[in-house]
């Protein structure tokens, strides 16, 4: 007997006339394909969790979604999980009828799969980290006012990124002239002293 979730129920019988069919479905494959499976609720969407994250539906209101947590490591020699030109979330891209889906066959197949991947612990690759472009553009009024200071200079050049910023955001978004003037001469005596913007706090 499937261990099934009340909330999905409740989220089936919500769905448009045109969902119905499609959610429960799927939801009766899931079943099928892996009988230990928990159904729960993530993200206010119906999800399906062995060991893990293992796929989950949607219903919107022209149309359903599919999707499994590790779509990319899905062996699918055929296509059948490539990516739709009409950029919707899931697996299988916009279904509006069950006529959108493939074959119960592929549909286990690639359930069984994702239950394997769990099995074996296998987890998705970590995103790259994108490298931030730190180009920081500093006045040439600040420039000329720190190389006054040789030593002011001379923190000022070994200052991480983020306390450069700091003491140049302090004085170029001052409102008027008299302002940016004093923030400036405060600037200078404070890096020559080797103080970041916000010494008073990191102090506590």
């Amino acid at each position: 007997m499937p261990r099934t979730d009340k909330r999905i129920d409740a989220i089936i019988a919500k769905s448009a006339d045109f969902a119905k069919p499609i959610l429960i479905h799927l939801r009766k494959l899931v079943h099928e394909a892996c009988p230990e499976v928990e159904e729960t609720i993530k993200w206010s969407f119906a999800s399906f969790e062995y060991k893990g994250p293992l796929c989950g539906m949607a219903a919107f209101k022209a149309h359903c979604t599919f999707g499994f947590w590790k779509t990319a490591l899905l062996p699918d020699p055929k296509g059948f999980l490539a990516e739709r030109k009409d950029n919707a979330a899931g697996s299988f891209g916009r279904i509006t009828s069950l006529k959108d889906l493939p074959s119960d066959k592929v549909i286990i197949g690639f359930i069984k799969a994702a239950k394997k991947l769990n099995d074996d612990g296998i987890k998705l690759p970590a995103r790259p980290r994108v490298a931030e472009k730190k180009e920081l553009v500093v006045p040439d009024y600040f420039i000329k006012a720190i190389n006054k200071n040789k030593k002011a200079a001379a923190v000022f050049k070994a200052f991480s990124y983020s306390h450069k910023k700091e003491y140049v955001e302090w004085i170029t978004e001052a409102k008027t002239e008299p302002t940016r003037l004093k923030r400036l001469e405060a600037a200078v005596e404070m890096i020559a002293q080797g103080k970041g913007r916000h010494w008073k706090y990191h102090s506590k």
